[in-house]
């Protein structure tokens, strides 16, 4: 007789040598979206459209308290349209709260800068177990034009200040 017993994983999710299930939670669709300590994974109906999402590829991760609307936007490159997932979760609290501390562990540092027409941001992330490599990235305001030089000199120079304040530079 085994004294504990694990859920079966959802259809298609694969997890990796030494990576085991923290959270779990089933949206009202049926689909199950599963936490560990390197990624969120999404499970489907079919092995097909199972999904596995790094920590560090997650920009967004919201909650609607008032839909139960847990919403997903996974990093992607300037004018593109980025993967958004939507799940309705009933009773996830601690899903919720491992999903968010595993996105801001992700974060190495996070700089606003203000130029024409806005800010940017330049972003560093990494995988929370820290054992990859630095992914860097720029998050632009609404409004404002990545391709004028005036916010292409200060992304630049944002990127530069940035690697240096973490020992890159």
């Amino acid at each position: 007789m085994r004294i504990f017993q694990r859920d079966p994983l959802p259809d298609g999710v694969q997890l990796q040598r030494g990576e085991k299930v923290l959270s779990r939670a089933v949206a009202d669709d049926g689909r199950v979206l599963v936490a560990t300590r390197d990624a969120l994974h999404l499970g489907s109906v079919s092995e097909d459209s199972a999904r596995r999402i790094d920590w560090e590829q997650v920009e967004t991760a919201d909650w609607d308290g008032e839909t139960s609307t847990f919403r997903v936007t996974e990093v992607g490159r300037w004018g593109e349209q980025r993967p958004v997932h939507v799940f309705v979760l009933d009773d996830a609290r601690v899903f919720l709260e491992l999903v968010h501390d595993r996105v801001t562990a992700s974060i190495v540092i996070q700089r606003h800068v203000a130029v024409p027409n806005g800010t940017l941001r330049v972003i560093a992330r990494r995988a929370p177990h820290g054992e990859s490599r630095i992914l860097w990235l720029y998050e632009y305001d609404e409004g404002v034009d990545p391709e004028d030089p005036e916010v292409q000199a200060a992304a630049e120079q944002a990127l530069t200040l940035a690697k240096a304040d973490v020992g890159l530079g």
